[in-house]
């Protein structure tokens, strides 16, 4: 068995005008702009699906458009996660994971489900909305994180919730949002949200060395010891893990260059 899991740096997207000049070669077209981008880092997190409904055909489409060993990290769509009642989510997590995304196969990556910072952690409803996760989908296994931005969820019930279900727990670079490491499904998800664009590469030489050996601390089957859980009396088993690491928001227009940055850095 494989010592470690397999590390991809990314960023949100593909599509954004500033980096037509800065990331894109010159006079590139749109249509051209994902095969380019795919195949200067490993994965990208797709944003759209979080506001859009898309329909089989465009799955298809960006599989064929990426390469061997990509893969494309889902947002869960908001109707899901947009909720009072959490647990009344069921038609809308159906309706989202049989739109075709499956189309995407071996390059599909896990998918993020997003809340509010106005959500607060309910146990019994957010465990009944776990419960709505499948493990597969038209015989595709899928991979679910949770990514949450209200400090009540820094409590080890919400861990242990997320453990149980073989969830993973989103880990938030970022100034307001909890940060929360521990390893609670089978990889490890992470989005650096406190990049600049005053940096080339995003985040500055010595914070993407840092983040590069949390990556391979990560890959290794351990958590990081800097980092905060909200359980921290309960270690996770060690074994190898998945990384996707995507640099997100600030520095965005750098982001790209922090993502092959820090791939760079990282052991595999």
């Amino acid at each position: 068995m494989s010592k470690s899991g397999t590390i991809c740096a990314g960023m949100g997207g593909w599509t954004f005008e500033p980096w037509d000049t800065s990331f894109y070669p010159d006079k590139l077209s749109k249509a051209k702009q994902l095969h380019y981008a795919s195949r200067q880092v490993p994965s990208i997190e797709v944003n759209g699906t979080y506001y859009s409904s898309f329909k089989e055909p465009t799955f298809v489409k960006w599989a064929n458009e990426a390469p061997d060993g990509f893969v494309y990290a889902l947002k869960g769509n908001r109707f899901v996660t947009n909720r009072r009642v959490l647990g009344e989510a069921g038609e809308s997590v159906e309706r989202f994971l049989g739109s075709g995304l499956v189309a995407l196969g071996d390059k599909l990556g896990p998918i993020v489900w997003q809340f509010a910072p106005t959500k607060k952690f309910d146990p019994d409803d957010f465990e009944a909305f776990l419960k709505l996760l499948p493990e597969r989908q038209e015989g595709v296994a899928l991979r679910h994180a949770v990514e949450v931005r209200n400090d009540s969820f820094i409590v080890p019930e919400f861990a242990a919730l997320a453990r149980k279900y073989r969830v993973a727990i989103v880990y938030a670079d970022h100034a307001k949002y909890p940060d929360i490491a521990d390893a609670t499904g089978d990889f490890i998800y992470a989005r650096l949200q406190t990049g600049s664009d005053d940096n080339p590469d995003c985040y500055t030489p010595g914070a993407l060395d840092q983040w590069a050996e949390r990556a391979n601390i990560w890959a290794g089957g351990k958590v990081p010891a800097d980092l905060r859980r909200a359980d921290p009396t309960t270690e996770a088993p060690v074994k190898p893990r998945d990384v996707f690491i995507y640099f997100i928001s600030e520095g965005k227009v750098r982001a790209p260059f922090g993502a092959m940055a820090l791939m760079r850095r990282v052991s595999n």
